[in-house]
């Protein structure tokens, strides 16, 4: 396939797959794509491993890192971040009623409950990778391996990004969710436009990628853009193209292949689910960010709620919560598993058999190809 992505990053397919997986990192890329581990959840020393990993297996082929620095945290957490106070400066932003609320939570879905100092700790911890300084830390890391590529996922680029990889010759990506965002963007020095659609899993707008993708083309043209938001089959991604991207970048279709790291009941429940099934809501991140519906974003928004705090003070309450949600889901607690979730985009109805992600990627390629012969059969002369 000819595109500006194909012929700038040397990939035999215009197919970004944005993961937390290394596994469906290196399968992508190594079947022509083009690989993006998410290193939020990732510590500094951990994501070297991660990374090392992936070196290992691909083989000098093309891979990048997506990077979460979000324009506006809590207050507490730049303070933690710089080393102000410390953890306790973080922990200590967090209001009772938020933990009375949650321990509450699991009473009702008779859970049984983590330990809930050690689980604040290390979600304290994990809070300040959001922050500037942690965020740095993580694109030092990145920029040390041979990465082709570093994306924002959250706002703005911070200059020091761009400073250091426009020092090591990597191009800089960023996600937008309106043609305004998509120009500050490239004010800022980013290279490659990702217009999300708000079908999209993760932290998301409001404007559907139909709508989205042709303004932002329009808006930053010459830069590239790739379609993202509800991308799972090779149909949507001619439509991409025809919409005038230069490629598409996917998430949530990998969620269900067989290397994903998506837990197996919350799998199953992805499998199950409709478009329909999925909501935006600020529970798990404290920004907001569509995931499945569960009985986790129904309190959250109901009556009895204390309302999700901002980032990440929301993510030092959710993270360590729903990781014992998870783990208690998988002995049968039907508590558990009905207020296990995860992130996802609106596409989960269209996830409906667990594949290798290798061979989603060729179902998606092989299907593109038919999507084009069938429009080129409708203009072509009798």
């Amino acid at each position: 396939m000819n595109t500006e992505v194909c012929a700038a990053f040397g990939i035999e397919f215009p197919l970004f797959a944005f993961s937390h997986c290394r596994d469906v990192v290196a399968a992508v890329t190594n079947a022509g794509g083009f690989g993006v581990l998410g290193a939020v959840a990732y510590t500094p020393d951990r994501l070297e491993e991660e990374l090392r990993w992936i070196d290992d297996r691909v083989g000098g082929r093309p891979y990048g890192v997506d990077v979460l620095v979000p324009g506006r945290i809590d207050e507490s957490a730049e303070r933690a971040g710089r080393g102000e106070g410390g953890l306790d400066t973080m922990l200590a932003a967090v209001p009772q009623e938020h933990w009375d609320f949650l321990i509450g939570l699991f009473g009702k879905y008779d859970v049984p409950l983590p330990d809930f100092e050690k689980a604040r700790q290390s979600n304290a911890r994990g809070g300040t990778q959001v922050t500037k300084e942690g965020a740095t830390e993580l694109i030092e890391v990145s920029l040390a391996h041979p990465i082709r590529l570093i994306a924002s996922a959250l706002g703005t680029p911070p200059p020091i990004m761009v400073e250091k990889a426009k020092a090591a010759g990597i191009p800089v990506a960023a996600l937008v969710g309106t043609s305004e965002h998509a120009r500050r963007q490239v004010a800022a020095g980013v290279d490659l436009v990702i217009a999300q659609g708000g079908e999209a899993g993760g932290h998301t707008g409001e404007i559907s990628t139909m709508v989205l993708v042709p303004e932002v083309v329009d808006t930053v043209a010459p830069v590239p853009v790739l379609a993202a938001g509800g991308i799972a089959t090779g149909r949507q991604m001619a439509a991409a193209l025809a919409l005038g991207a230069s490629g598409v970048w996917c998430g949530s279709v990998w969620l269900t292949t067989e290397e994903a790291e998506t837990a197996p009941a919350v799998k199953a429940k992805m499998l199950a689910a409709t478009s329909r099934d999925t909501v935006r809501s600020r529970s798990r991140t404290g920004k907001p960010a569509r995931q499945l519906r569960s009985a986790w974003t129904d309190e959250w928004e109901g009556p009895g709620s204390p309302g999700p705090l901002g980032m990440p003070l929301q993510m030092i309450v959710a993270e360590g919560a729903m990781r014992q949600i998870t783990k208690v889901a998988e002995s049968g607690n039907p508590g558990a598993r009905a207020l296990a979730n995860y992130f996802v985009g609106q596409c989960v109805g269209l996830m409906n058999t667990v594949k290798p992600a290798r061979r989603v990627v060729y179902d998606m390629v092989e299907e593109f190809a038919g999507a084009v012969e069938r429009l080129n059969a409708i203009t072509s002369a009798d």
